[in-house]
């Protein structure tokens, strides 16, 4: 039956599926893929009981894991509570499906709901019941690696960073264990093996020149082994397609198109919003008093479900070049004054593609390959990461009147047709409601206002980070009309719905409150992500609203638009215009917004590096001394690292040779003989293996078929070495062949001969150019010998560790099974 090659194929299977531990928010899913590969296991194995064939093992286990699967997920379905029914079968159906529509919807680690839950469970089983067929019945156990590999590449396909080395490892470890289990059993068949006769260690010393080590052919498929891995691991990485732009880059800088893809943006937010740590994002300087918000994504499209964008098409035109940014959508009559903000955003941050900017940007300073979608002025980038980078940015922010807003002419057809499409699935409740919440406005901003106060003030909502990120349209239903708890991403996505029902048109932006003021320095924190709606309103462009309830009962750093805030709409002044009683600047009371905390002159400006004038700062970027001195410091360590190497190998040769004390002498051999590796040979052969090194180092010719003295020979004609290099090169040709074919061996001492070596490297470097002898210096050719001959070495040791303990695993699941 194959007992153990089944508990083997198994265990691959699991250790294979570890490399999917980034994809979800929690760890349930272990068990569960336990459970799956258990049953489809036991499922095959009972099946080969019968001995009809492959197609019925896989069948087997095809059944046990649908068994299982019924057990699990749809049990309330099922006859006596396991066996399948067509209402099992269905659920199982439906529940896959909504798995799958789940998965589109998050972007990884996703949460574990049941239809993502059973989806895993079904993937690692299946792949479970083809690697049992492939390695067990059909005894492929090569072929098996494909299904493991497909497990592996799930997580490598959707998420930007790698899969670490541990579960990396826990997965080629699997399939090795799977080879060493069927190799032993191919060989297995022919009979018990036979171990080769153990002999002292004197005799084996003796005859090691006489006879071929079996273990050389092992090393040399340690090593094909080995090298086929690191392939599997670089090759991916260089090929285009498989790697974002590949390892060579693969720009499409001759002119193409590319789309533009990134994480649900909103499940993002839901994510940062609830991090325990509460983790620093980005810091940042302003000469605006009263900072707008850093905007990171501008979703225009609502499909009845969630807010999202339409794919960007990016092409090389769009790059950011330090010049003057597209001009933002709308704004020609609103005024507006130039805001100058640097960003740096801590190297921790993952995944950021597109840069935190306030509104409207004008122009940037980054480096990198940075680009600007012209619509909504966007700032992204198909390679790079904010993470670690320091940038700035001028901004033209808006500073429109209640008047200006109110005032605002009609719409561009283009703007109209775009941003208020909504899906016809919208209940009609929603609008009936907006309507009734706007019914006393006389223009687009009073409606505007009205729907804002409703949200904050009237309408009875809570903020609440527990509620669940909507999924459906129904959900954004259920919370403007029953629950009315959720946080800024319902508030925001229900807001610019409204706004849409009502011929207004919206979009939800994402991205960071202003955060807090401390020493001329603004932090945001993870909990500073927010999402918010901006409308449009002609002369002004996009202007932001706040619906999200703010303070210490909501998002603490969310604040109101000045245009907006304590302002009654139908409550008309002296010429017929809404007007704004309260700043709401002089409303707020966190301590760390208050005006005293705020920069002492309002239209303070920045210099080129960002730092404030007057501040007393140094002009050069916070952390780049240290950043300069790293690389300056990890570049001589580099040009260093070959003249260490050398002179390690040099004093490592002239040590090896160096004969023992008299405690080590005697008890390393008793018979009063030198011991073995400490006489004058082993001197020899160290002072000849320096001399080609150092040949090697100088560019001569070092031929491994000639004779030492035909090598000195012909080293001395072509160099034309003057005496006393000619005869300490003789000296240690000759010590050299004594120790290889005298009986009595080389009489030469060994620090003569060591003395013998430091002429002749003394003599090569005269007679070679300057270029040479500077190369064989800093940079001598022998030490990546040296370092190759050390790597080949490390990778000998943990391949046969590895091989080892597949073995003692194989040896221990053979007990298990006898027993």
């Amino acid at each position: 039956m194959r007992l153990r090659m089944t508990v083997v194929a198994a265990v691959a299977t699991l250790a294979g599926s570890v490399g999917l531990y980034p994809l979800f928010t929690t760890g349930r899913w272990v068990w569960a893929a336990l459970g799956a590969v258990l049953c489809a296991a036991g499922g095959a194995a009972a099946a080969r009981r019968l001995g009809r064939g492959a197609p019925l093992d896989a069948a087997g286990g095809l059944l046990a894991l649908l068994l299982y699967l019924t057990a699990v997920f749809a049990h309330g379905r099922a006859l006596l509570w396991i066996i399948p029914t067509p209402g099992s079968v269905a659920h199982l159906v439906s529940l896959a499906g909504s798995g799958w529509d789940a998965v589109n919807r998050y972007a990884a680690p996703v949460p574990l709901v049941p239809g993502i839950l059973m989806l895993v469970a079904a993937g690692v089983g299946l792949v479970a019941v083809l690697v049992d067929a492939l390695a067990v019945r059909l005894r492929r156990a090569a072929l098996a690696g494909l299904p493991l590999l497909a497990m592996y590449s799930v997580p490598a396909a959707v998420r930007e960073e790698s899969v670490s080395w541990l579960a990396f490892g826990a997965g080629a470890l699997g399939f090795l264990m799977l080879l060493t289990a069927d190799a032993r059993e191919q060989v297995g068949g022919w009979g018990r093996a036979v171990p080769a006769a153990r002999r002292d260690a004197g005799a084996a010393d003796a005859a090691d020149g006489e006879r071929v080590q079996p273990g050389a052919l092992a090393a040399s498929g340690r090593r094909i082994g080995a090298a086929a891995v690191a392939l599997a691991v670089l090759v991916p990485l260089a090929v285009p397609g498989l790697h974002p732009n590949g390892m060579l880059g693969g720009d499409d800088g001759g002119g193409g198109s590319r789309t533009v893809t990134t994480p649900d943006p909103l499940v993002s937010l839901k994510r940062e919003l609830t991090r325990p740590d509460d983790s620093v994002v980005l810091t940042y300087r302003t000469n605006d008093a009263e900072p707008d918000y850093l905007r990171l994504y501008a979703l225009d499209r609502f499909d009845g479900d969630r807010w999202t964008y339409d794919p960007l098409r990016s092409t090389p035109r769009d790059r950011v070049t330090g010049g003057p940014l597209p001009a933002p959508p709308g704004l020609t009559l609103a005024p507006t004054r130039t805001v100058r903000t640097r960003v740096t955003v801590r190297p921790e941050v993952r995944r950021m593609t597109f840069l935190p900017v306030p509104y409207a940007p004008a122009r940037l300073s980054v480096d990198g390959d940075w680009r600007v979608h012209a619509e909504s002025l966007m700032v992204y980038s198909l390679r790079d990461s904010a993470g670690g980078r320091t940038y700035t940015v001028d901004s033209l922010r808006a500073e429109p009147t209640a008047a200006d807003l109110s005032a605002g002419g009609s719409y561009p057809a283009d703007i109209v047709r775009r941003f208020t499409a909504y899906p016809r699935s919208v209940p009609a409740a929603i609008r009936q409601l907006a309507e009734k919440i706007t019914a006393r406005a006389n223009s687009a901003y009073e409606q505007a206002v009205l729907l804002q106060r409703w949200f904050t003030a009237e309408g009875g909502f809570t903020y609440d980070l527990s509620a669940p990120a909507p999924q459906h349209g129904g959900d954004l239903t259920a919370f403007l009309l029953r629950s009315r708890h959720g946080y800024c991403e319902q508030f925001a996505a229900s807001m610019a719905l409204m706004a849409r029902l009502l011929g207004i048109p919206a979009r939800v932006a994402m991205g960071y409150t202003p955060g807090t003021l401390s020493n001329g320095v603004w932090t945001v924190r993870s909990k500073d992500a927010h999402a918010w709606p901006e409308l449009y309103f002609q002369g002004a462009g996009w202007v932001r609203f706040e619906p999200t309830p703010a303070g210490a009962a909501g998002q603490g750093t969310a604040v109101p638009p000045i245009y907006t805030a304590d302002t009654d709409p139908t409550s008309p002044d002296d010429t017929g215009t809404s007007r704004n009683r309260t700043d709401p600047r002089e409303a707020r009371d966190e301590p760390s917004r208050a005006p005293s905390h705020a920069p002492a002159h309002r239209d303070e400006r920045l210099d080129d590096t960002g730092a404030a004038a007057g501040d007393g700062g140094t002009g050069f970027p916070a952390g780049w001394a240290a950043l300069v001195a790293g690389l300056v410091a990890g570049l001589l360590v580099l040009l260093g690292a070959p003249m260490a190497v050398r002179a390690l190998t040099r004093r490592r040769r002239w040590a090896a040779a160096e004969p023992p004390s008299e405690p080590r002498r005697r008890l390393r051999a008793p018979g009063g003989g030198p011991p073995r590796g400490t006489g004058p040979a082993d001197a020899a052969h160290a002072a000849w293996r320096e001399l080609r090194s150092d040949a090697r180092d100088h560019g001569l010719p070092f031929r491994a078929n000639e004779s030492p003295r035909a090598t000195a020979r012909r080293l001395t004609e072509t160099l034309e070495l003057e005496r006393p290099a000619r005869e300490a090169l003789g000296r240690i040709a000759m010590a050299e062949e004594l120790a290889r074919y005298a009986r009595s061996g080389a009489r030469v001492p060994r620090g003569a001969l060591r003395a013998d070596v430091r002429t002749v490297r003394a003599a090569f470097a005269a007679a070679v150019p300057r270029r040479t002898r500077w190369r064989a210096r800093v940079l001598p050719p022998s030490a990546l010998e040296s370092a190759g001959r050390g790597t080949r070495a490390a990778l000998d040791g943990a391949t046969a560790g590895a091989t080892d303990l597949s073995r003692a695993a194989g040896d221990a699941l053979r007990r298990v099974a006898r027993r």
